[in-house]
């Protein structure tokens, strides 16, 4: 115990004795509502409701409330919520995570949060790990609400964008993380507010919450569309790749999964390729690609990291071992592989929208979460997610018995232990549930227990239909389960006849894993609700977490004693430095994520603050205002420029001015004689107007908000690209000395001012630009580049993420690719932004607040090598820029050209 705990107190035990009362006034209702008919109970939502309305507040009703709940299951499902249930569900409304033990009926406890919270009419989300789960619970725990009077909707993979509408329009709403997700993701790029789906997002509940929030949390959700890049190049490399030998033509570091090409390996790949420099300028993709036939060839395994499966390559979940139907490794790896196995390489893909589970967690109004594995993790779910971690007491005193470490040589002698204790225990009719790390482990303990004769099912990620059935089955006498992680979540695992006296469930794990979570996940399986059960870990030193992890000390010591192969040492001592191991892992995982976080802290801020202009954008009556104030602030811009000109020029005023605006000839000699501004809207003005009667105000209305939100969509896109391209070359400013998080935060404030700019130039462009087809209700760009990228944006999209993502299931009117809306000049636009213009001012000052960095952006960008969006202020040059050059900051139109000095940071001077 601590000496701040000797001193505070245990604040578990604080937390817990707060909610001891609350379950005391819950217990006083039951009494008074076991007396009410089914009418009457169900008449308490109207009630409930009501009392909401007339100023009561959701803790005010909670106690009655919950005694309404725990009725209607007794009645309906012929459950009764236990005390600690209560508790869970009180620290679940008060936005907690709630950690309670396998079989202590966390789904249950959920019912008590989830009724209370969706009688303000607001929606509550119920998150589940898989679509299985979420059908599961939202049928079996939807009968007490329905009994109650609240909707009930299920969002699961195959759904049609009319049935998630219905489904978020419930009270009450299952679905997966990645579902719900996703759904944000495509409401942000939905043309009109009828093709959005989901509500604000008011309450949610995360079912095994460190597995959504902590596991996956360096998972972004990542929406795109197949880039145009050949993928025969893929192939190339991964014939090189086996010529390289490891520790002479590279290096690799199996704990981030890296690999690095030595003096002797980059002479070689350049021999094979036959170019003089890899690393030169116009072959740096190049040298990606070897770098990701490396990983492909020397880092990730079939059978471990992925399977092959109908000429497709699947991703296995490291946490779970269950397949990751749909996603895929990005920057390219995942193409590498399949041409490592020789199946059809898929085309790279492009991204359109992205968010990472952690921010889109925290976009809530409340949060909470229910796990069977928290504690561990309590320092990260308070300072990434403000949660409070509570330990819920079980109901029956835990009768679980963990046994010590057993540590071997090497795997083949603890393979062969593991099989000699499984056939002794099977042989006394104790049921029996082996825990693999991969999949290659688990089929190769089956094939040595199939040689001993001893009958078992296998449950890996190639069995994944017959988990329910396996896990069932799991606790009967004689049952002998192999199972990947896939079998701790979601399932329990009921003792058979008999199987109590025979000393309940055993736990026998095949080999640590770098979480202490995933191990209290297998453990967990035993000893449910009081039932007797055993567990035991079986190690040695070639396990991976020992290899990469472990304590040195422990490998000297075994060496030294001369240890037989057959012999396992047995010691507390040991259990605590395997445990040690784990804590290192845990840490380093955690700073890894921590920095995610921060990272991606800063595109949050641009796609909140895009994502609300949008969405008003989407509101607004029409956008006319916005638009016409694009092409005047275009317009006044040019004639700013010409008139500080040192050296006018009369007739690239003119071709200028007709980028935009489609002057009659006569105009254009008037204007190249008489360059007034004011003249020069006023033309601009009629000519809008006549298209607009051309038209039709009705349907130039729909022209003007297409124009928009297309242009928007595909800057943002473009945003999105260079943003990603910034942060994997920040990383070399910390060899000059620099925090590449400060540079980060200063380049991406600067190229988000950019593409305020760029937008409002591109909207004035195309407006005068596109036409009707009269024969159709549709508009036609004739900027046919641009409605190429757009096009090719709208044909499906697939989602990648840093190591693995989800995949996007969407139909074409919901992948329009997103942007932002300009406010910065100009004419006042529409609608009111005042939200919106406090959070780009946030966005500056996380940039100013970065100003005692010693370098100048220039120098920084010159260092990062980034192309794309990379922005340098052009008044600290001395060259003299002229002001139809192309911006020295390095801006490019949505069509790859240049944007012009006077157009950029030239404007106004």
């Amino acid at each position: 115990m601590s000496f701040l705990t000797k001193l505070l107190g245990n604040p578990n035990k604080q937390a817990i004795n707060k909610l001891k009362p609350i379950v005391m006034r819950v217990n006083s209702f039951e009494p008074e509502i076991q007396k009410l008919s089914d009418e009457q109970l169900r008449a308490k939502t109207d009630e409930f409701k009501s009392r909401l309305e007339k100023g009561e507040t959701l803790d005010d009703i909670l106690s009655e409330a919950y005694a309404v709940v725990r009725e209607t299951a007794k009645r309906v499902l012929g459950e009764r919520h236990f005390d600690v249930q209560i508790m869970g569900g009180v620290a679940l409304h008060q936005g907690k995570i709630a950690e309670m033990k396998t079989g202590e009926g966390k789904t249950l406890v959920s019912t008590l949060p989830v009724y209370l919270n969706a009688l303000t009419g607001k929606g509550v989300h119920v998150v589940t790990v898989n679509d299985y789960l979420a059908k599961r619970d939202s049928e079996w725990m939807g009968q007490i609400y329905e009994f109650l009077g609240l909707t009930v909707g299920v969002v699961i993979h195959d759904k049609s964008t009319e049935d998630r509408k219905l489904a978020y329009a419930s009270d009450i709403t299952y679905g997966t993380n990645n579902e719900f997700g996703f759904d944000y993701l495509r409401d942000n790029m939905a043309p009109t507010h009828e093709a959005q789906v989901q509500r604000s997002l008011n309450f949610v509940i995360v079912d095994e919450v460190d597995s959504i929030l902590i596991d996956e949390a360096r998972t972004p959700l990542i929406i795109s569309a197949p880039d145009e890049e050949s993928t025969t190049h893929y192939q190339r490399f991964a014939m090189i790749a086996p010529q390289l030998t490891e520790n002479v033509d590279f290096t690799k570091d199996e704990k981030s999964k890296t690999t690095s090409l030595t003096e002797a390996g980059i002479e070689k790949v350049q021999k094979l390729l036959n170019i003089p420099d890899i690393y030169e300028s116009g072959n740096i993709l190049l040298a990606h690609h070897i770098e990701q036939a490396l990983r492909a060839q020397f880092l990730y395994k079939k059978d471990v990291d992925y399977v092959v499966t109908n000429g497709e390559i699947l991703i296995v979940d490291e946490f779970t071992g269950r397949l990751m139907q749909g996603r895929r490794y990005s920057e390219g790896l995942h193409q590498a592989i399949e041409a490592k196995e020789g199946v059809e390489v898929q085309r790279e893909s492009k991204t359109l929208a992205t968010i990472t589970f952690q921010n889109y967690f925290r976009l809530y109004e409340k949060l909470s979460g229910m796990t069977g594995t928290a504690k561990t993790e309590e320092e990260e779910f308070w300072k990434i997610y403000g949660l409070e971690v509570v330990m819920i007491p079980t109901n029956q005193p835990l009768a679980r018995t963990d046994l010590n470490d057993l540590i071997y040589v090497n795997e083949k002698a603890k393979f062969e232990a593991v099989v000699k204790e499984i056939k002794r225990r099977y042989e006394t009719g104790q049921p029996i549930l082996v825990g693999t790390i991969a999949i290659e482990k688990s089929e190769l303990l089956s094939d040595m227990l199939k040689l001993e004769g001893v009958p078992h099912n296998v449950l890996n990620a190639k069995q994944h239909e017959r988990e329910a059935e396996i896990v069932k089955d799991a606790g009967q006498k004689g049952a002998v389960t192999i199972a990947t992680n896939m079998a701790g979540r979601g399932t329990d695992i009921k003792l058979g006849e008999g199987v109590r006296e025979l000393g309940g469930l055993h736990i026998l794990g095949t080999e640590r894993h770098e979480s202490r979570r995933i191990d209290n996940q297998l453990r967990g399986r035993a000893g449910r609700q009081g039932d007797p059960g055993s567990t035991q870990f079986f190690v040695c030193l070639e396990d991976d977490l020992m290899r990469l992890f472990g304590s040195e000390r422990l490998k000297s010591m075994m060496t030294t004693l001369k240890v037989p192969e057959d012999q396992p040492l047995e010691h507390k001592w040991i259990t605590s430095s395997i445990e040690s191991a784990q804590k290192r892992v845990e840490g380093h995982n955690f700073d890894i994520r921590k920095r995610v976080v921060e990272y991606d802290d800063v595109m949050n801020r641009h796609r909140s603050t895009i994502y609300r202009q949008r969405q008003k954008l989407l509101s607004a009556g029409d956008v006319k205002d916005t638009v016409w104030g694009y092409v005047e602030q275009e317009l006044r811009g040019m004639l700013a420029m010409y008139a500080v000109s040192e050296k006018p020029d009369a007739k690239l005023l003119v071709e200028s001015v007709l980028a935009i605006v489609p002057l009659s000839g006569g105009f254009q000699k008037e204007l190249s004689e008489n360059p007034d501004a004011d003249v020069l809207v006023t033309e601009a003005k009629k000519i809008y107007e006549n298209k607009e009667k051309e038209v039709g105000e009705e349907t130039f209305r729909q022209v003007e908000r297409m124009v928009l939100l297309r242009v928007m969509d595909m800057m943002w896109m473009e945003h999105i690209d260079a943003m990603m391209k910034l942060r994997e070359a920040i990383g070399l400013h910390g060899y000059a000395q620099k925090d590449p998080l400060v540079e980060y935060k200063q380049e991406s404030y600067m190229m988000f001012q950019r593409l305020q700019m760029v937008i409002a130039g591109d909207v004035a462009r195309m407006i005068f630009r596109v036409r009707v087809a009269s024969n159709e209700s549709r508009v036609v760009s004739e900027d046919k580049e641009l409605q190429e990228k757009k096009n090719m944006a709208m044909k499906g999209a697939e989602s990648d993420s840093a190591e693995a993502s989800a995949f996007a299931e969407a139909s074409a009117d919901q992948r329009t690719p997103d942007a932002n809306l300009n406010l910065q000049g100009g004419a006042e636009p529409s609608g009111d932004f005042e939200d919106e213009e406090k959070e780009i001012a946030e966005i500056k000052n996380d940039k100013l607040q970065m100003k005692n960095s010693d370098a100048h952006p220039e120098t920084e960008i010159q260092n990062s090598n980034v192309s794309s969006g990379a922005v340098r202020d052009p008044e600290d040059k001395k060259d003299k820029v002229g002001r139809n050059d192309p911006c020295p900051c390095g801006a490019i139109k949505p069509d790859g050209g240049p944007i012009k000095y006077k157009h950029c940071h030239g404007r106004g001077k």
